[in-house]
C-alpha cells in the first residue's frame, strides 16, 4: 500500500472504529436502529407513545429485517440478482419513507391541518442546523462503516458522502432562492439530508465526480416532492417520505448509471460488473426492481400493522381529539419543550393561511382582516383581545 493508502487507512481507522467500536462487529445491523425513528416523524402531533413503542418493535421485524436480508445476505434474491447497494437505500430510507407515508394516510390529518392555527414554520433553526451536524457527521459512519474494515473503499466512501451533501444543500438552497429570494438555513440542511440520502446505496460504488450529481439530482427531486403532499392530501408532517423515498429512489437509479468495479475493488475485494459507466446496462432494471419492492412492501406491510393494531385494545396508535388539541408534550408526558409565546400576541395581529403556493413547504401566510382592526389600538389592548380569544378557542375546542 502507498503513503496516500497508508494515510486514509490511519484516518478511517479512528474515524470509525475508534468513534464507533462496534461498526466492524455488529456489520448491517447498526443499520437497524434509526429505521424507525425516520419513519415515525410522521406521527406528529397526533400519535400515542405507547403504541408507538410496540410499532417501531413489529415494523423493525416484520418490514426491515426481510428488505435487509434480500438486499445484503448473500442469499437474498435482490443480492444474487446483482443489485448495488452500499448503505442501505432500499432497506433505510425507502423502507421507512414509504412507512411514513403509509402512516400518514392511515392515520390522517391533524386537526386544523391546512388552516391558520396549524401552519407551523420550523420553530427553532439553530436545532435544524445542529440536528444536521450530527446526522452529517453519523453518517460517515453509516457509509464509510459500510465498508466494514478500515481501507481505501471506506475513506471513498467518506468523501463522496460529504460532497454529496454538500452539494445537496447547495442545490436545494438554490431552488429555494429562486421563489423568495432568500438564502435559507432550513433549505441548506434540507438539502444535505437529500444529498446524503441518495448517495447511501452508492457511497461504495462511485467516484466523487458522480457524486456532485447525486447531490444535484437528490436535492433537486426532494425539494420538487414536497409538493406531493399538497397534491395528494396527505399530511406528512416532516417531509418523510419527500425526503427519504425519493431520495433514496433517485440514490439506487444513478447507482445504476454511475457504479464503477474499479471503485467497488479499492478494498482489494469486491468485484462488481459496475454500471453505466462500465457498459453494465441490465444494472437499472436491477436497480429499479429492488427499489420498486421495497417501496411497495414497506407500504402494504406497514398498512397492515397499523390496521392489526388499530383493533387491538390499547394499541390505536391515533390520539384522540383532546390530547391532540392540548398537545402530545402536555397529556402524554406532563412536560413541554417551551413556555411558548405566540407571535399573534407579539406583533399585535392575527396570521391567514392561504395554503402552499409558489413552491413553499409550509402553506405561507397574509394578514387577516382582523390586523386592520387591531391596527389602532396599542400594543396592550392588541395583546389582551388576541390572547383572549386564542383562550375561548382552545376552551371551545377541547370542550372545557
Amino acid at each position: 500500500m502507498d503513503e496516500y493508502g497508508v494515510y486514509w487507512s490511519s484516518v478511517i481507522s479512528v474515524v470509525l472504529l475508534g468513534i464507533f467500536p462496534g461498526l466492524q462487529r455488529d456489520g448491517k445491523r447498526v443499520h437497524r436502529r434509526p429505521k424507525p425513528a425516520i419513519a415515525v416523524g410522521a406521527v406528529a402531533e397526533r400519535g400515542r407513545l405507547g403504541p408507538l413503542l410496540v410499532f417501531i418493535f413489529v415494523w423493525s421485524t416484520i418490514v426491515y429485517d426481510p428488505i435487509a436480508c434480500w438486499t445484503w445476505n448473500s442469499n437474498g434474491w435482490s443480492y444474487v440478482l446483482g443489485g448495488l447497494d452500499f448503505a442501505g437505500g432500499t432497506p433505510v430510507h425507502i423502507s421507512s419513507g414509504t412507512a411514513a407515508l403509509a402512516i400518514s394516510i392511515f392515520l390522517g390529518k391533524r386537526k386544523g391541518y391546512g388552516t391558520m392555527r396549524l401552519a407551523y414554520k420550523p420553530h427553532n433553526t439553530t436545532y435544524v442546523v445542529l440536528g444536521t451536524v450530527f446526522l452529517w457527521f453519523g453518517w460517515f459512519g453509516f457509509n464509510g462503516g459500510s465498508a466494514l474494515s478500515a481501507n481505501l473503499r471506506a475513506a471513498q466512501a467518506c468523501i463522496v458522502t460529504n460532497l454529496a451533501a454538500s452539494v445537496g444543500g447547495l442545490t436545494w438552497m438554490l431552488w429555494d432562492y429562486r421563489l423568495e429570494k432568500k438564502w435559507s438555513t432550513v433549505g441548506f440542511c434540507s438539502g444535505a439530508i437529500s444529498g446524503l440520502v441518495a448517495i447511501t446505496p452508492a457511497s461504495g460504488f462511485v467516484g466523487a465526480p458522480a457524486a456532485v450529481a447525486f447531490g444535484v439530482v437528490g436535492g433537486t427531486a426532494c425539494n420538487f416532492a414536497t409538493q406531493l403532499k399538497f397534491l395528494a392530501g396527505y399530511d406528512d408532517a416532516l417531509d418523510v417520505f419527500a425526503s427519504h423515498t425519493v431520495g433514496g429512489v433517485v440514490g439506487n437509479l444513478l447507482t445504476a448509471f454511475f457504479a464503477q468495479a474499479s471503485v467497488a475493488g479499492f478494498d482489494g475485494i469486491t468485484v462488481i460488473n459496475g454500471g453505466w459507466l462500465d457498459h453494465h446496462w441490465i444494472q437499472l432494471g436491477y436497480q429499479a426492481a429492488d427499489s420498486v419492492t421495497g417501496l411497495s412492501y414497506s407500504f402494504v406491510m406497514t398498512t397492515v400493522i397499523l390496521w392489526v393494531m388499530h383493533y387491538i385494545p390499547g394499541l390505536s396508535l391515533r390520539s384522540d381529539e383532546r390530547t391532540e388539541i392540548l398537545g402530545v408534550d402536555d397529556t402524554e408526558m406532563g412536560e413541554y419543550a417551551y413556555d411558548y409565546v405566540g407571535i399573534e400576541p407579539e406583533i399585535g395581529h392575527i396570521l391567514e393561511s392561504v395554503g402552499a403556493t409558489g413552491g413553499g413547504r409550509e402553506p405561507d401566510h397574509h394578514h387577516s382582516e382582523m390586523a386592520t382592526k387591531l391596527e389602532g389600538e396599542t400594543p396592550a389592548e392588541s395583546t389582551t383581545h388576541s390572547g383572549e380569544n386564542e383562550k375561548v378557542v382552545l376552551r371551545e375546542e377541547a370542550g372545557l
